[in-house]
């Protein structure tokens, strides 16, 4: 990756970032009444910490400076494991694709918080692209039919995840408003640090309660998964990227995650969607398209005004 850009290098952190995040919906579904979240997220939060920390500690990264304040770290883990918390709450009666409706709605809340807290704006087409990769996502939710859609009711699942979205949303600017020039891989180490205390002080009664030797084994595999993958690497990939997109980019690629999902379900054995459904698909990859445009349109005004 050492070839390409910074923004490139963002870009290419997110796609992978959206495939990643679309697997714990599915097994998240699966498992989520088996576990208490909360007991869930401390375990894969201490797995995540051992792995990223032995990473850091492995690349040199880790160092006295980097936990200079180490208040930041618990203002980003205090977010984010709300957002997995409640993420698990309500997938015990959300079905994946419909949470992965309300993830969605994470860009705009993105954008909204990353110009409240870094004046960020919006380029005309970056707002386009928003729009036109929500369009793609809803249809691919709802498998482009129409009455599907129209006849959408919020239950009290996807409300409860819709919280977990806004502070999923607030993290992403506050990632790089508290960033002190710590690498993306201190930094993650960090704020999963101060996830694991978080979760464990405040799960403590549900790690105690629950039976760990009498669940199956696709409850283990769930958490080693979000641990491994959806939390220590998607955490990397999520700081890494926002140290060099915009907020509002770091997010559209939140719009790919319903058709990554429906592909995570088809390896489960449920059947593809119908040929109308890919043409919410299309939209999605015309949206990021259109961000990637927009990162050549602003390195061109910025050459012109450098040369004024």
């Amino acid at each position: 990756m050492s070839r390409l850009s910074a923004s490139a290098q963002g870009h290419l952190a997110m796609l992978c970032f959206s495939a990643l995040v679309a697997g714990s919906f599915s097994l998240g579904a699966q498992v989520a009444n088996e576990i208490t979240p909360t007991a869930l997220n401390a375990v894969r939060f201490a797995l995540a910490t051992v792995l990223v920390g032995a990473l850091a500690w492995g690349r040199g990264d880790i160092s006295r400076a980097g936990f200079v304040a180490p208040w930041r770290y618990f203002v980003l883990a205090g977010l984010f494991t709300l957002y997995f918390v409640l993420m698990f709450e309500g997938l015990k009666t959300a079905p994946p694709v419909a949470a992965a409706a309300v993830f969605t709605l994470v860009p705009i809340m993105a954008a909204g918080f990353a110009w409240i807290l870094m004046r960020q704006i919006m380029t005309p087409r970056m707002a386009l692209a928003l729009a036109i990769g929500g369009a793609g996502a809803l249809w691919v939710i709802f498998r482009g039919d129409l009455p599907a859609l129209l006849a959408f009711d919020v239950g009290r699942g996807e409300t409860i995840y819709f919280v977990g979205c806004i502070s999923h949303a607030l993290y992403t600017p506050m990632v790089r408003r508290l960033n002190r020039g710590e690498s993306a891989v201190m930094f993650t180490f960090g704020t999963l640090l101060a996830g694991t205390v978080l979760l464990g002080l405040y799960g403590w009664q549900d790690i105690r309660a629950t039976d760990w030797s009498a669940l199956r084994p696709l409850v283990w595999i769930t958490i080693l998964y979000v641990a491994v993958f959806a939390t220590a690497a998607t955490v990397v990939l999520l700081q890494f990227a926002a140290l060099r997109l915009p907020s509002a980019k770091v997010m559209a690629y939140t719009y790919l995650t319903p058709s990554w999902v429906i592909l995570w379900e088809f390896g489960f054995g449920n059947a593809l969607p119908g040929g109308m459904v890919w043409g919410g698909v299309l939209l999605t990859i015309l949206a990021l398209y259109l961000l990637l445009r927009d990162d050549s349109a602003e390195k061109t005004q910025n050459f012109k005004k450098m040369q004024i």
